[in-house]
């Protein structure tokens, strides 16, 4: 099969939507090699996704098309698929080229969560104006849609509309990185860490709920420092204020923008990790810390329950006694820390980039034959 992507979010997006089209055309390559895979993109940056130039890359190349990257990628990407012959366009990241429902080429698109419409007051009201154009188009225009989890496909019927039977729920993958053991040593010197710690994974902001983590650890007067990684914003002044006001400066490290094989070597250096939010599409920082062998308390909302599977402490994110009484239960009792992670391990199985790239393949297979 001849196979075009939306891979913007690949060359672009350091984390999130980036990690997820990364992860998908480098599990596709080298799972599934003899397919030609077309990767569309209005600038290609090379430090970020290394192994760009082992796939066919098409990028503006008319001055008018250089001018104007995003028109391109909306508006005149839908016009070459025919030309370049494919037998089936993936959009990675929510939304599909304009015009593509006239084109010959059926379209799958990947619908991550629609938080937008769950929680408004988490954007300006111009961005989900766009946001759902976006995704409305993309959902008629597809042949298929994937959501990455049941809770995608409930909101996707909810709030589109969206006959249930063209919704196929396909869990992403997570890097390899996540499942290879490696010495952790070097991190104390390279990143000024402790060498045991609470690690939480996200960008800092407030549906991620780091402050509730913050709060669980001095209320329950725990000890063990907590490094965050992600990307800061403006709820991170929030964060600093709980610090600087309860005395905690040398207890709470700050990190991001960490290569793939670091943050796997952090999650399995940790003592156990932390991933509170209060919704999610998915929560891929469970299922990369279960498959580093680091046990995780999630939330109890959302996706989350349906992401851990059974393999992960749940807690109410807003309850702050109880999340520290979980992870003092994590942190003391040994038994206890062994069962979740010997269940994490199992269930990160199902992740596999080699099962993914399965189910995509087979996905392909079907819609295009």
């Amino acid at each position: 099969m001849k196979i075009g992507f939306d891979a913007k979010r690949a060359f672009l997006n350091a984390s999130g939507l980036g990690n997820y089209s990364r992860n998908t055309l480098n599990a596709l390559l080298k799972y599934s090699p003899d397919n030609n895979y077309i990767l569309f993109t209005p600038k290609i940056n090379k430090e970020l996704f290394l192994h760009y130039n082992q796939f066919d890359v098409i990028s503006p190349d008319s001055p008018v098309s250089k001018l104007f990257k995003s028109l391109w990628r909306s508006f005149l990407v839908s016009g070459q698929l025919h030309k370049h012959k494919l037998d089936l366009f993936h959009g990675l990241s929510n939304e599909l080229p304009d015009g593509v429902h006239k084109s010959s080429v059926p379209a799958v698109v990947t619908i991550h969560d629609l938080i937008f419409m769950r929680f408004p007051q988490f954007y300006k009201p111009i961005d989900r104006k766009i946001y759902s154009r976006k995704v409305k188009y993309a959902c008629l225009a597809a042949k298929k849609i994937i959501a990455i989890s049941e809770q995608t496909k409930h909101d996707l019927i909810k709030y589109f509309n969206v006959d249930s039977e063209k919704i196929e729920v396909i869990y992403q993958s997570i890097s390899p990185h996540f499942f290879e053991r490696r010495d952790t040593e070097y991190l104390v010197e390279k990143y000024d860490l402790p060498k045991k710690y609470i690690l939480s994974v996200g960008t800092l902001e407030h549906r991620k709920n780091q402050l509730s983590l913050l709060k669980a650890v001095h209320s329950a007067k725990i000890s063990v420092p907590v490094v965050f990684v992600g990307k800061p914003t403006l709820y991170s002044s929030g964060l600093l204020k709980f610090i600087t006001e309860n005395g905690m400066e040398s207890q709470v490290n700050f990190l991001n923008s960490i290569p793939a094989k670091d943050l796997a070597a952090l999650y399995q250096q940790a003592e156990l990790s932390v991933y509170i939010s209060l919704f999610e599409g998915f929560g891929l920082p469970v299922i990369e810390s279960m498959a580093s062998g680091c046990p995780v308390i999630t939330s109890n909302v959302s996706c989350l329950p349906e992401t851990a599977g059974g393999a992960a402490v749940l807690c109410d994110p807003e309850n702050n006694n109880e999340i520290g009484i979980q992870i003092k239960k994590v942190l003391e009792d040994h038994s206890f820390r062994k069962k979740i992670t010997d269940k994490g391990t199992e269930r990160a199985k199902l992740f596999h980039p080699e099962k993914y790239a399965q189910n995509l393949i087979s996905l392909y297979t079907k819609i295009s034959s």
